[in-house]
């Protein structure tokens, strides 16, 4: 007999943790199944062998944390690995605002979210509580720790924007204490890692995984929390297939296959045996484009799912664009304008944009490993190579000319360089409401394999992309800077998105949605999605908080059709 739970949760990212810790604290049994490894403070690779190793390709022996998607015309980079998104994400917290809760109808107008900021609001407060939000100090921390922040905040202020710093999910201080650098961390109980922990070093390395455990990713906190409460957390669990026990009524419970992954043992991922689960409810928070593929290639199975399953994608207006060479107008003549941008956490401040009535977007400051610098560096092939050059001629003439002087530390740091073009240069990140116009589909290839695609273009959203770009110019303006667009968007009109949203739009009822407001699947009793897939539009803001609100109310929805369940199965009380 296959194992049976009350619960069976797909992903463990914002959605899926927040849904197993909510669960798991009403007493339900609970087992969540997340593809990817954990990762513990001091596992996050950095040299580039294990770097090669740190990408999702079961198929080709890949068991890491990116996961790379390349559609027609845009990208998408996701994570795989206990904690979903939050593995690599930059930590911001900011709620969509209440403004924001209108979306493009089909018709050609705009209406009306199916639900609004009002219900989403307690729930907003509890996940900050949870994810243990900090502002950023930039007043208590040394000047040069906050060089970007205080640049990025005086230039867009300058601009016209409004600038400020909102909740992180960073360890800046201790509970009650003042922010310190590299602080050992006190926590009330045990993470599930058993690791130490330390406040933020600031050294930039929020999106590739923090080896000093200062980022509060989900599996420090609601995971941690979910499995002192008993809840099953599988890793390198891969979900292949989902299917009603009963196609007859579907309410009876669903069937879930998956396989083990085995990353030390040389067995093809196709020809691992599956375990099968089943259980009373389905929640699918495998994100945008790993709940819809599931969906999509089982879509056999769910011949009554609403036809809107694939549409209203959305890349959430991602846009990436780069500050280059920003010099300071205060000294004469014009010297380069120091930002360092390697220091602190990736994103320290944002500003928020009006579209228009009901939309709007937002620009942050950004930020990168150290390491990245020599790699900048490396790349100014027009700085590097006459200093190169005049360093073998140096040392050519004092050899020829038997010059007496050893010491030569000044021509290696002439070698070397003022490194202008990476202290002086700064990626811009935005944000914006495009238009979810996007369709996911299945495409075939030859062996029969089918493959994820997205029917979408950035053309549909020009003006979002358009209102983004040149905010960012004024911006670079005032740094003293100029501005430089994204190559792959600049000349091949391709977005690279790290928010992919839509697939399952939520709606009123099946010709409008793919889920209710309650997260449940039209059709399918006890089959939930809360993920991304499930914004009925973009979020304009970073989506990970509304995600994770979304995904509680829904868990409170679950939890209320559970107890009563059981009320209704025990009788009334004696």
């Amino acid at each position: 007999m296959p194992e049976h739970f009350a619960a069976v949760i797909v992903g463990s990212g914002f959605g899926g943790s927040v849904m197993a810790y909510e669960l798991a604290k009403a007493g339900m049994k609970v087992c969540l199944l997340e593809r990817g490894q954990a990762f513990p403070p001091g596992s996050f690779p950095r040299s580039p062998r294990e770097v090669a190793r740190n990408f999702w390709d079961p198929s080709e022996r890949l068991y890491g944390m990116f996961d790379l998607w390349s559609f027609r015309k845009s990208e998408a980079v996701v994570a795989s690995g206990l904690g979903g998104g939050s593995l690599i994400y930059a930590n911001v917290l900011i709620r969509k605002p209440a403004a924001w809760f209108e979306r493009d109808l089909a018709d050609g107008t705009r209406g009306p979210w199916p639900l609004g900021y009002t219900a989403l609001e307690p729930h907003y407060d509890e996940v900050e509580r949870m994810l243990g939000g900090q502002v950023y100090p930039s007043s208590d921390l040394p000047k040069q720790a906050t060089t970007k922040a205080r640049a990025f905040a005086e230039a867009a202020a300058k601009a016209g924007l409004n600038p400020y710093h909102p909740l992180l999910a960073v360890s800046f201080a201790n509970p009650g204490g003042r922010p310190a650098m590299g602080e050992p961390l006190r926590e009330a109980e045990p993470n599930l890692h058993n690791a130490p922990r330390s406040t933020c070093r600031h050294c930039g390395e929020c999106d590739i995984g923090c080896n000093h455990g200062s980022k509060n990713s989900l599996d420090f906190n609601y995971l941690s929390a979910a499995m002192r409460l008993g809840a099953e957390c599988r890793t390198l669990c891969e979900v292949r297939s989902i299917s009603p026990v009963d196609h007859s009524d579907p309410s009876l419970g669903y069937e879930v296959s998956c396989v083990r992954h085995t990353p030390l043992v040389q067995v093809p991922s196709s020809h691992l045996p599956l375990d099968v689960i089943t259980c009373d409810r389905l929640i699918l928070c495998a994100g945008t484009l790993g709940t819809s593929y599931l969906l999509l290639k089982n879509h056999h199975r769910f011949p009554r799912i609403s036809h809107l399953l694939g549409s209203g994608y959305s890349t959430n207006g991602d846009l990436l664009a780069f500050v280059m060479r920003c010099r300071d107008g205060t000294t004469r003549p014009a010297q380069p304008r120091v930002l360092d941008p390697s220091r602190g956490p990736v994103i320290t401040t944002s500003a928020q944009i009006e579209f228009g009535p009901g939309k709007g977007g937002m620009i942050q400051d950004a930020g990168y490993p150290e390491f990245v610098n020599w790699l900048v560096e490396a790349s100014d092939m027009g700085g590097v190579m006459p200093r190169a050059l005049r360093f073998v001629m140096n040392r050519i003439h004092a050899w020829w000319s038997a010059n007496p002087r050893s010491e030569f530390g000044i021509e290696i740091s002439k070698l070397l360089g003022p490194a202008a073009l990476s202290s002086s240069s700064l990626p811009l990140l935005g944000m914006g409401c495009d238009r979810a116009d996007g369709r996911l589909r299945l495409r075939k290839a030859r062996r029969g394999n089918a493959y994820l695609d997205v029917d979408w273009t950035s053309r549909n959203s020009a003006e979002c992309f358009d209102t983004l770009t040149e905010w960012c110019r004024k911006i670079a303006v005032e740094m003293g800077g100029t501005l430089a667009s994204n190559p792959l968007t600049r000349y091949l009109q391709r977005i690279i998105t790290v928010h992919p949203l839509g697939g399952c739009p939520m709606g009123k009822d099946a010709d409008s949605g793919v889920v209710g407001t309650d997260g449940e699947v039209f059709h399918y009793p006890n089959l939930y999605i809360a993920d991304g897939s499930i914004m009925p539009g973009p979020v304009g803001a970073n989506p990970s908080l509304t995600i994770a609100a979304m995904s509680r109310l829904i868990a409170l929805g679950i939890i209320e059709s559970w107890k009563g369940c059981n009320t209704s199965q025990k009788g009334p009380a004696p």
